[in-house]
């Protein structure tokens, strides 16, 4: 119990001290994350609504596939990601293994299709409302795709938070992808499997403190966006 105070104290005491490697840890993290996130929303949020708007034969096997990708193995995806970018495969001409290109690379895969599933719930429900009257008024596909975008875009970012807690937790394709090389590829959660391997108690418990915080903040901030606990209602 004593270790872990005391490794708890060290811990603060690195974050008061913004101790050099935590803050460019921390930095690296969220620079990989939200770059992943962005790519994932820019694909993700109009797939979302092209699925809401549209009807095709095997509409319902695409929904079905979309929701089981959100449960996709980071470790297959990180083990794909490499043999794609590794010196034998299609695309190790462009020296992407092992840097943190390849970490977003393999984020965007797994979070894109957590952004675009709980997008098309929530602009599938917009559509129902608004069907009738955006087909009464003759709009075209892309026009009724940008309504709902616009008129759900609460949802949409509550569905990209959500994606970004997802990404910003990542371990297994981002150790495989990116080696969790010293001053390159090392991010918050492999740094904490690192230093916990070392027995150095206080960076990862510092690390891990900065860790939940960001969790925390995003949860709170889908909390709010989402409005769930809005005035007269539980």
């Amino acid at each position: 119990m004593n270790d872990i105070i005391e490794g708890l104290q060290s811990a603060v005491g690195l974050i008061i001290h913004l101790d050099h490697d935590l803050i460019e840890i921390s930095l690296r993290s969220l620079q990989v994350t939200i770059s992943a996130v962005l790519i994932a929303a820019a694909i993700g949020l109009p797939f979302g609504a092209w699925l809401s708007v549209t009807r095709f034969r095997y509409r319902r096997l695409a929904i079905a596939l979309l929701n089981a990708l959100m449960g996709l193995p980071p470790v297959v995806v990180g083990l794909v990601v490499y043999i794609l970018l590794s010196r034998s495969g299609p695309f190790g001409v462009l020296n992407l293994l092992f840097t943190p290109t390849a970490m977003i690379i393999a984020q965007v895969i797994i979070v894109t299709p957590i952004i675009a599933s709980i997008a098309h719930q929530s602009m599938r429900e917009l559509w129902f409302l608004y069907h009738d009257l955006l087909i009464s008024v003759k709009t075209t596909k892309w026009q009724r795709m940008k309504a709902l975008l616009w008129d759900g875009r609460r949802g949409l970012l509550t569905a990209t938070l959500t994606g970004f807690g997802r990404g910003i937790g990542e371990i297994g394709a981002i150790m495989i992808v990116g080696g969790n090389i010293d001053h390159l590829t090392r991010v918050l959660t492999t740094a904490i499997a690192l230093e916990v391997g070392k027995g150095n108690f206080p960076l990862a418990l510092g690390l891990g403190i900065v860790l939940i915080t960001i969790a925390i903040l995003i949860n709170l901030a889908i909390h709010t966006l989402s409005r769930t606990e809005r005035e007269g209602t539980w």
